[in-house]
């Protein structure tokens, strides 16, 4: 153990060299912002809202959900009927027509796609829907996540993501779709 007066004279020391530096610190930030100056916003440097387009003014290359159907989708202005695959700011007409046609056949495309997209939105139709194992093993497979929600929601989702700059991708049933 260390001798009380070893301790002292160690404690002595450190408040000495603390208030040392907070003068230090004091005096230095003083000579940087005058002080009729107010302080920036920290919310605005922080805030989503600024990284997050909501008013829907997008640049034209990049994808957005605007609405959906029972049997489909407007994108970009654009209606699109049936199962749209997107990557990126790529869209793609897909073949499945409800939850038990996607395979990982269906997403073969995925093996082949780079840069692999961090995560798969696999909109489901109306309802949330258990995906096969064998189709989440593949997604696995590929690098990806699955996040398997009703296609209102997925197309939400990746408006959001996708504006955020991120790489994801979207494989989604037209809304009307039960089962």
């Amino acid at each position: 153990m260390l001798s009380n007066s070893w301790q002292t004279a160690v404690r002595v020391k450190a408040m000495a060299t603390l208030a040392t530096l907070m003068r230090a610190m004091t005096k230095r930030s003083t000579n940087h912002m005058p002080s009729n100056q107010p302080l920036p916003s920290l919310r605005r440097a922080f805030s989503l809202y600024d990284q997050i387009n909501l008013i829907n003014n997008v640049p034209e290359d990049q994808l957005r959900f605007q609405q959906f159907t029972d049997t489909g989708f407007r994108v970009n202005g654009a209606h699109y009927e049936g199962s749209l695959l997107c990557v990126g700011n790529l869209l793609m007409s897909w073949q499945p027509k409800n939850l038990s046609e996607v395979t990982p056949e269906s997403l073969s495309i995925f093996q082949t796609v780079r840069p692999v997209p961090e995560i798969l939105l696999l909109g489901c139709g109306k309802y949330i829907q258990p995906v096969n194992p064998e189709l989440r093993a593949f997604i696995r497979s590929t690098g990806m996540k699955l996040e398997a929600i009703d296609s209102r929601n997925a197309a939400s989702t990746y408006n959001i993501l996708n504006e955020e700059g991120r790489i994801v991708a979207a494989a989604l049933l037209p809304y009307g779709i039960e089962s």
